[in-house]
């Protein structure tokens, strides 16, 4: 989780407009006659409907969220070049890191933001395609709806590439829904979980019901079958009142920690994986802390001791062997 507010939960309206009145209004007689239309000149096309009007707590978050990456930015954070040099990763550490991030619970399973007691937990990931879809809310600008809806096209490729497991943007029949919700379209959010999740816990519902600013994205992940460890669903959520980079590192995280890397750890580097905001989007270790956990060998349920040897082969491979850290 991110100092900034982002949460993982593990395994666990639109605006209405007021009627029109349609009634016509009788013509107004006029002595000027009427002109002949120039050759070649074409009625304007009707304008598109725009969205509603933002509301001035909704600009107000906007600007708070500019400020907070200004603010990142100038410490120099918020990296996008996914790590060089100065962050070598060596086979111990990105075993290690690979057990914190996608073993550890940052979370108790079904209860919401309640801490977990620390333990390492089990590999979680998907077995079944990854069908990703795209939802915006009334109050999100059509010009962001096609920058997010590229954006997250393009990652979704990238994380099939990486992963090797069946990853692909589907309008029908999606299982990973992302939500790009601004706060005047919060109370949307929840009903349309429970439409897309009809069984799901009260209790991760209701954290949708007051989000603080805090809380900048989250992603809920369900298991495809009672206390299990296979992810059957999984949904997103993303403030549309982040700017570009926010929102951009937001789509990485979350929807990455929704392919099974749901934990954060001080010490990996380079990682989005991490509360220090040092990187806005996947590194190169990210990219080998998925490639190790979609490996055929990692089954869902499986713990740390059965896990362990075969995610110290898969790090030695990725790296090179580069010695212990």
């Amino acid at each position: 989780m991110r100092s900034w507010g982002r949460f993982l939960l593990g395994i666990l309206v639109c605006a209405g407009l007021a009627a029109c009145d349609s009634s016509a209004l009788a013509p107004r007689s006029t002595g000027v006659l009427p002109q002949s239309r120039p050759s070649g000149l074409k009625p304007e096309p009707p304008a598109e409907a725009s969205a509603p009007r933002q509301s001035l707590a909704s600009y107000d978050l906007e600007v708070y969220y500019s400020r907070v990456q200004a603010d990142l930015l100038s410490q120099g954070l918020l990296r996008t070049d996914g790590g060089g040099p100065d962050t070598p990763i060596t086979d111990t550490m990105l075993a290690r890191n690979f057990e914190r991030i996608a073993l550890a619970e940052e979370y108790a399973r079904g209860q919401g933001l309640k801490p977990s007691r620390g333990e390492l937990g089990r590999v979680k990931k998907w077995e079944k395609p990854v069908r990703v879809a795209v939802e915006f809310g009334t109050h999100v600008p059509e010009d962001q709806r096609v920058t997010d809806r590229n954006m997250l096209t393009q990652y979704v490729d990238r994380l099939g590439r990486i992963t090797g497991h069946p990853i692909s943007m589907s309008p029908s029949n999606a299982n990973f829904h992302v939500l790009f919700m601004s706060l005047d379209d919060r109370a949307a959010i929840a009903p349309r979980i429970k439409q897309l999740v009809p069984d799901v816990n009260p209790t991760a519902l209701a954290v949708f019901d007051h989000l603080p600013r805090e809380i900048h994205c989250l992603v809920i992940a369900f298991s495809d079958k009672p206390d299990g460890y296979a992810y059957g669903e999984a949904i997103a959520v993303i403030r549309s009142e982040h700017p570009d980079l926010l929102r951009r590192s937001c789509v990485h995280e979350e929807v990455a920690q929704g392919l099974g890397l749901g934990n954060d750890s001080p010490q990996a580097r380079p990682s989005i994986f991490n509360d220090d905001d040092e990187f806005a989007l996947l590194t190169s270790m990210d990219e080998m802390l998925l490639k190790i956990l979609y490996d055929p060998q990692l089954k869902p349920g499986m713990d740390a001791a059965a896990a362990r040897p075969i995610v110290a082969d898969l790090a030695a491979q990725l790296t090179g062997g580069l010695g212990p850290s």
